[in-house]
């Protein structure tokens, strides 16, 4: 239950970090926006405040602004959006995705003022530093004790956890043997005993565990920004190879929905970060914050590249395209990727199953 929390929160900043960045944008060009959602329809709740109507929906996997004219409908009412010259109607459209690389921008530059959980190799000497579980293999000596992903390793027998090569080579020299195995999970040290495997298989691990370690980088205010920037930056050029990486390999047949997750693989990912601690979570959300954005820039019906490419088209064609004709576009496009999520979601599923 508290997983479903955490996700449904970091899904609610994620939504209303986009949706926001269309709503103030339009407002500031006095366009009407009509609507501010979260969530797809049926609608469950709204309120209103001067002409904008707030709504709460029953399907919480997104949200939406309806901006008067958006579509090319209205085009003679000043208030309208097909009534703006070309600048504004795409800084409009593009100030969600603007707005999702600002929020994870804030997010990292915010986890380096409050000390953020950086990866760390056995010769950094970060006093800070802490081994961590990250992944324990199925029906392994590790699984069987009750350790978990997030576990911070204290000790195992007399040896103090403090390098990865000196529990790997303590794991390897005892195999066979019963471990006492001391973890910290959220602030309470627990003792676990563990029987070390004696033969080890390919892809197996004598105790099962993966580990990192871990140490927190911790900076004042101007610095912090600086490289809250530098790292957004990073993340969002990874990010972006990463996708084009996947499009590259659909395309040619050689991807898989197996290297997708879509929301129900997502509260797995955040259950799994939040064992880790807040500030795990504030990367996973920044990290999120960056997919969303670049997502949105893929120029297809029903996003907000779609609706930029659509805008490119009409000021080279001199001319808009009729408004009947660029709803159904985008209304086609948006059950594509509806269809595409529920087909995403059941392959989650099916590897939760697996």
């Amino acid at each position: 239950m508290l997983t479903l929390i955490i996700f449904f929160a970091i899904l609610l900043v994620l939504v209303l970090s986009h949706e926001f960045g269309h709503f103030l944008f339009a407002k500031l060009a006095g366009v009407k926006v009509e609507e501010f959602a979260f969530g797809f329809p049926p609608r469950i709740g709204s309120f209103w405040k001067g002409e904008t109507r707030y709504s709460f929906n029953l399907v919480p996997l997104g949200g939406f602004v309806k901006i008067f004219g958006e579509e090319g409908e209205e085009a003679s009412d000043p208030r309208s959006f097909s009534a703006r010259p070309f600048g504004t109607k795409f800084a409009i459209i593009a100030a969600g995705v603007f707005f999702n690389f600002l929020l994870a921008y804030f997010l990292l530059s915010a986890g380096f003022m409050l000390g953020t959980p950086t990866a760390l190799d056995d010769a950094d000497p970060n006093q800070s530093a802490e081994i961590k579980i990250t992944e324990i293999q199925r029906g392994s000596p590790a699984a069987l004790a009750g350790l978990l992903p997030g576990d911070t390793l204290v000790s195992l027998n007399a040896l103090e956890a403090k390098k990865i090569s000196e529990v790997q080579a303590f794991i390897n020299g005892h195999k066979g043997q019963t471990l006492k195995i001391s973890v910290k999970r959220g602030g309470e040290v627990l003792a676990y005993e563990a029987q070390i495997r004696s033969e080890v298989k390919p892809g197996e691990g004598a105790l099962g565990i993966a580990m990192a370690r871990f140490g927190v980088e911790k900076l004042s205010f101007f610095p912090a920004l600086a490289k809250g920037l530098k790292t957004a930056a990073d993340l969002t050029a990874l990010t972006a190879r990463a996708l084009a990486r996947f499009f590259g390999e659909l395309f040619t047949g050689r991807s898989s929905f197996e290297t997708v997750s879509g929301p129900v693989g997502i509260v797995g990912i955040v259950g799994d970060f939040s064992r880790f601690g807040f500030l795990f979570l504030i990367q996973l959300t920044a990290l999120l914050s960056v997919n969303l954005a670049l997502i949105n820039i893929i120029p297809f019906p029903g996003l907000d590249g779609g609706r930029a490419f659509f805008l490119i088209l009409e000021k080279l064609k001199g001319s808009p395209f009729h408004w009947k004709f660029t709803r159904a576009v985008h209304a086609a496009g948006f059950i594509f990727l509806l269809l595409l999520m529920i087909l995403v979601t059941y392959h989650d599923i099916l590897k939760l199953n697996s």
